[in-house]
């Protein structure tokens, strides 16, 4: 059985970091990824789907870090959907994508640590202890 995502796409919003009661990490990003074509009447059309994706650990923190609303990234990870009892007893459900490496890519607003270091950066951001650069991306 597989459970694999890949996104290339933009940030929505600029990450937002928290910790566990234990104290580990978690970033939970929105990523928009856009799909444009023309219909048979000749109409140019657009789609953007959004999606929740949530990072642990040491990627949590350089993504918080580094990452801001617009930026393009890619991100690798695996689906999963979490259920819980909202304040009026109703179950809900969301289904997120667990990133497991993330590349940043270019734009978006550019920052201090993004002026001196990004590239460095890009090399770290794998749980896996990989070191990523751009032209590892499949595509």
């Amino acid at each position: 059985m597989l459970n694999q995502v890949e996104l290339l796409g933009n940030l929505g919003s600029d990450p937002e970091k928290r910790f566990t009661q234990s104290g580990v990490s978690v970033c939970n990003m929105r990523v928009a990824t856009n799909e444009k074509w023309t219909d048979k009447e000749g109409n140019k059309k657009e789609s953007v789907e959004r999606h929740r994706v949530v990072c642990w650990n040491k990627l949590a923190d350089l993504c918080a870090e580094y990452l801001t609303k617009g930026r393009q990234i890619y991100v690798s990870g695996k689906l999963k959907t979490r259920s819980w009892v909202d304040n009026d007893s109703n179950k809900r459900f969301t289904t997120e994508i667990v990133a497991n490496k993330v590349i940043f890519l270019g734009g978006g607003r550019e920052t201090k640590q993004e002026e001196n270091s990004s590239d460095e950066v890009a090399d770290e951001v794998a749980t896996d202890g990989q070191h990523l650069l751009e032209s590892n991306v499949p595509f």
